[in-house]
């Protein structure tokens, strides 16, 4: 990693979050034996407490599950504050191997050339290393979206046709032009980070005013789209395995249920105990006192 990436990588993921945010890490890095904890998503960019914690826990030792990462709900009072989060666990080496591009994995390495914090580390060589994998993520997205992108472009225009194409690549439901919403949300994290990382890898390109000509060799540009092939193909069906795993192995999936229930239509569903230890069971269940509730609610606004 060059000096200038490095310096790069150690200020985006030095960011700061609410003492919150670090006080949740924290105790979920304690309960685990975590190496590091990572922060990103929206709540990074805005500092609200509002919603939904985006974490990503990283564990000693090799990756133990062959699907990963595993998806947990988690709702803390800290100071007079309910906080709720969503935490993806996995090996730090697993991490660094699917930030690198050597994984069939489409998510890490696009998830985090985009902001993230480091909010929480067991020592400096964790935090080494966790630096480390946030600049392969981005080397392996860079390297990708000059294959992608136009013969000479922007660097937003890079970074918009790698960004469209791994949203394609996952099974995921986005609205048409997410890839512009990435870009506009935080343009001051990916001012100049193209062309610092193409020089860091030594991959060589011209620049006239704000276009970007990167020199990619055909028989390299090849190589990166048949290794982009294989990722795209196999990246909805291992969305689809993920999401079947999460269905049995999601930890607190009827709470993290209850609460979006609530946010979004306003009804409370009762998190009972079968429903904590059963959610597919009690699914059936819940939808009849969902039905109910809602009945009674559009009853009672006739009679109002």
């Amino acid at each position: 990693m060059s000096a200038t990436l490095s310096d790069r990588v150690a200020a985006m993921a030095g960011q700061s979050p609410r003492a919150e945010v670090v006080a949740f890490a924290r105790m979920l890095a304690a309960e685990a034996g975590a190496d590091a904890v990572l922060f990103y998503g929206s709540n990074l960019r805005t500092g609200s407490l509002e919603g939904v914690l985006d974490f990503y826990l990283l564990l000693p030792g090799p990756q133990r599950e062959r699907i990963w990462p595993r998806v947990s709900y988690r709702e803390w009072t800290h100071g007079g504050i309910v906080l709720r989060a969503k935490i993806a666990a996995l090996s730090l080496e697993q991490f660094a191997r699917a930030a690198a591009g050597r994984s069939r994995d489409t998510t890490i390495w696009a998830r985090f050339v985009q902001p993230s914090a480091l909010v929480w580390s067991a020592d400096d060589a964790a935090r080494l290393q966790v630096w480390a994998a946030i600049a392969e993520a981005a080397k392996t997205a860079a390297r990708l979206a000059a294959a992608l992108g136009p013969d000479s472009g922007t660097a937003e225009e890079f970074w918009r046709a790698l960004f469209r194409a791994t949203y394609r690549a996952e099974f995921r439901i986005e609205k048409p032009g997410r890839e512009n919403s990435i870009l506009t949300a935080d343009p001051a994290h990916f001012e100049g980070l193209l062309p610092l990382v193409w020089e860091a890898q030594g991959l060589e390109f011209t620049r006239e005013g704000t276009l970007l000509r990167p020199h990619l060799p055909e028989s390299e540009r090849r190589s990166l789209l048949r290794w982009w092939s294989l990722r795209r193909r196999a990246g909805k069906p291992l969305n689809i395995l993920r999401l079947a795993k999460a269905t049995t192995t999601f930890e607190g999936a009827a709470s993290y249920g209850a609460w979006k229930l609530e946010r979004h239509t306003g009804l409370t569903l009762e998190v009972t105990p079968f429903r904590k230890r059963h959610p597919l069971l009690a699914m059936p269940g819940a939808a009849w006192a969902l039905w109910r509730a809602r009945r009674r609610s559009s009853q009672r606004a006739r009679r109002g």
